[in-house]
């Protein structure tokens, strides 16, 4: 399995991004797919997870819908829709898969791919 986070940038407080995470050698519904951030200095947090059994969208609170998971089984691809963006939301994102029948954690992931710089300027 290979991950692949894309679509980071630089964007003003406000401004909205969609990142996207696509996988190779894998049938994406076969995995709960998540999307983590670690801002500097700070640990990685969950942010959302789209689980395998049936598509179920899971947000962290924190965000206060700010953030939408979304997943296009055809294009084998997992989407991160931010809108409203702070310069907290800073950090590299990452979209890791896992099998377990949680997903809310780190360690609930087994692959992980390398992550997108998201930075937002106020």
């Amino acid at each position: 399995v290979q991950l692949q986070a894309s679509g980071g940038g630089l964007v003003q407080t406000g401004g909205s991004l969609r990142l996207s995470c696509a996988a190779s050698g894998v049938t994406f519904t076969w995995y709960n797919i998540g999307w983590f951030r670690q801002a500097p200095g700070k640990e990685r947090v969950f942010v959302a997870a789209v689980s395998r059994n049936n598509g179920k969208k899971y947000n962290s609170d924190a965000l206060r819908g700010r953030f939408t998971i979304s997943r296009d089984n055809a294009k084998n691809t997992v989407y991160l829709q931010m809108n409203d963006l702070e310069p907290e939301d800073t950090a590299v994102y990452y979209c890791p898969a896992g099998e377990r029948r949680t997903w809310f954690t780190d360690r609930d992931y087994d692959v992980w791919g390398q992550g997108t710089q998201v930075t937002v300027s106020s």
